[in-house]
């Protein structure tokens, strides 16, 4: 029996109703120590560094506190995470002089998981199992039930009288019972792991403090390690701030070590950019741009993860800093101009902290377009992985879509491996060529095989192929580009006539004149799916195609708008045959021949084929397969 419980036990026993109290977890924290304590990862000394990370924060959050509470003041000496090791009894201890928790912050805390990402990463994490995800999803704590066998927590919070300790083996509940003050912290918190069989390698204290240093060197509060019992403390991190020191005094891996402290990843940062504002305001900035995607990155709950500091007291660890379409970044800023007794809501309204985000996004820009300058193929990378976020700019912020432009970049007809810029395809547009052209959608695939395309390739006119989801809607609130407006190719008529033919395509033949026959039939036999038929000139090798209307919305955007029932409120596509290919001239015939009745069936076969060449479901899926059918036992 630990001396934290013998302690609890000795005053429950003098005190009925001082006895523990059962809890049974949650059902998501529950399933989370099931893969704890029965899986076996490549990373298991990730709960070191969420430990003491935790610890640091306690750290930071009485310095907040003690701002405005003298009694609180009086409490809050300098900060300090202690780390210790004993080998008989096999603990590992991790200590702070903190905020330390209430038993409801106790249950709060670590009884439950408020954090929507939780499930992606149960998901994630029995799947692939890799200790990397667990700091990106605020599940860090529980961490510690990968090397433990049972984990108790001895708390007192500042300014109370009263301690607690918090104890569980991992399967499924956990305790909490009073714990006499000559046993708890002066202030802050005590965690205890007693450590199983498999974890001896923590019981060393080289193997911890070298865990230490690479994953938690830079956090903003000094760590000691006890290596054993009865030894003294040894400082083995001076906690200075990393971004109070020059630029010039810190090597690439110190920054490295604390992005993967800061964001809870292990991979590299893409970018970092550090720099000192000076002027009306100053202010410090370190901000990294991931190496790879968060898993919650398009959650709409996602929460801005920039940390403000106002002269190194942490006053937000989720502060909205910067605009939804830069949230991947992860950004510290540390301010003298912010006073530091204001409320954390009233400085999440403040003048001065609109000013500095807005001022860290236009650096930010600025820091990309030199990557992208600097090192393409490395931007490549960070616009992979963060181009359809950033493209949220172009929609939601027209102020900075100059600035957006410069950097983004596009897949298009020009190139099937590289993307492309606005400015490559304005240097290349051709002869008589207007706007500049684009085709959304939700798959890039289809967007390359998309008919509508084909007039273009054929007098080699590019067009952009745009398959994120926001593509839709920033393309219809630009203006242009360089006095070039943005067009869909898949809206109005195609006026790419004044364009030649590029060498080698094959000159237009004059349209049979039973196709004006064929385009009366249309618009009455399929009046209820279009609102034109017509002859199109941006058809080179299909049949047939839909199109939006002259002053209708683009066909993607319509088909989103459809998802919501707003359907009916931008009308019908418009449907456009090639009045040369053998299958329209065949049917022309045959209208010729039989009448329009013989040859319903046919034209509205023709219907579901544009409907299925644009990702679309045939109007009646029984009745296509019940015409193609009768198609294909013509074939004999």
């Amino acid at each position: 029996m630990t001396d934290d419980a013998a302690s609890v036990d000795a005053a429950a026993a003098a005190n009925p109703q001082t006895a523990p109290t059962d809890f049974g977890f949650e059902a998501d924290v529950a399933r989370l120590l099931e893969l704890m304590t029965h899986s076996v990862y490549s990373e298991r000394d990730v709960f070191l560094r969420e430990l003491v990370s935790n610890a640091a924060d306690a750290c930071e959050k009485l310095r907040y506190e003690a701002l405005s509470d003298e009694k609180l003041a009086a409490q809050a000496g300098a900060p300090l995470v202690a780390i210790s090791l004993d080998k008989d009894k096999r603990t590992l201890t991790v200590a702070d002089n903190g905020v330390g928790m209430s038993r409801d912050e106790l249950v709060s805390a670590l009884g439950t998981i408020a954090n929507s990402g939780t499930r992606a990463f149960l998901d994630k994490i029995g799947k692939e199992k890799d200790a990397g995800f667990i700091g990106q999803f605020g599940v860090g704590f529980y961490s510690a039930f990968m090397v433990a066998d049972r984990v108790e927590v001895a708390t007192r919070r500042a300014g109370q009288d009263q301690a607690w300790l918090w104890s569980s083996e991992g399967k499924g509940s956990y305790k909490i019972a009073p714990l006499p003050l000559d046993e708890a912290p002066a202030v802050g918190t005590r965690v205890s792991l007693h450590l199983n069989a498999e974890s001896d390698e923590f019981l060393d204290g080289w193997r911890v403090e070298s865990v230490v240093r690479e994953h938690s060197g830079a956090i903003a509060a000094p760590i000691d390690l006890v290596g054993a019992a009865g030894e003294e403390p040894r400082r083995i991190a001076e906690g200075v701030a990393l971004w109070t020191k020059p630029k010039s005094e810190i090597p690439h891996e110190q920054y490295v070590d604390f992005y993967r402290q800061l964001s809870g990843q292990l991979d590299e940062p893409a970018l970092i950019a550090h720099w000192r504002a000076e002027g009306r305001t100053e202010y410090t900035v370190l901000a990294f741009v991931p190496g790879a995607r968060p898993f919650d990155l398009f959650d709409p709950a996602r929460k801005s993860r920039s940390k403000l500091y106002v002269r190194r007291v942490l006053i937000s660890r989720d502060m909205e800093l910067l605009p939804a379409w830069l949230r991947f970044m992860r950004v510290v800023v540390d301010s003298a101009d912010i006073p530091l007794n204001v409320s954390r809501e009233m400085v999440q309204k403040s003048p001065v902290v609109g000013a500095i985000g807005k001022a860290i996004a236009t650096r930010i820009l600025q820091e990309l377009k030199k990557l992208a300058d600097v090192e393409p193929e490395k931007f490549a990378e960070v616009w992979k992985n963060f181009g359809a976020v950033l493209k949220e700019g172009l929609h939601e912020d027209p102020s900075r879509r100059d600035a957006l432009f410069e950097i983004a970049r596009f897949a298009s007809t020009k190139s099937e491996e590289k993307t492309r810029t606005l400015k490559d395809y304005v240097a290349d547009l051709r002869e008589n060529q207007t706007a500049i052209y684009y085709l959304v959608g939700d798959d890039m695939k289809r967007l390359r095989a998309s008919p509508q395309l084909e007039g273009f390739r054929a007098r080699g006119v590019e067009v952009l192929l745009l398959d994120d989801a926001v593509d839709a809607f920033w393309v219809t609130s630009a203006l242009g580009f360089e006095g070039k407006p943005f067009k869909s190719v898949t809206q109005g008529q195609a006026d790419i006539d004044a364009v030649a033919l590029v060498e080698g395509a094959k000159p237009e033949a004059p349209a049979p004149a039973d196709v004006a026959d064929l385009l009366a039939a249309l618009k009455e036999t399929l009046a209820e799916y279009v609102d034109d038929a017509r002859a199109s000139t941006r058809l080179t090798d299909s049949a047939v195609c839909l199109v939006a209307p002259d002053s209708g919305l683009d066909r993607q955007l319509s088909r989103l708008l459809a998802e919501h029932g707003q359907q009916a409120a931008f009308g019908k596509p418009v449907l456009e045959i090639n009045p040369r290919h053998e299958a329209i001239v065949a049917l022309a015939t045959a209208l010729r021949a039989k009448g329009r009745d013989a040859t319903r069936d046919d034209q509205l076969l023709l219907l579901d084929l544009a409907r299925v060449a644009d990702g679309e479901h045939p109007v009646d899926a029984a009745a296509f397969a019940k015409r193609l059918t009768a198609l294909l036992a013509t074939r004999g």
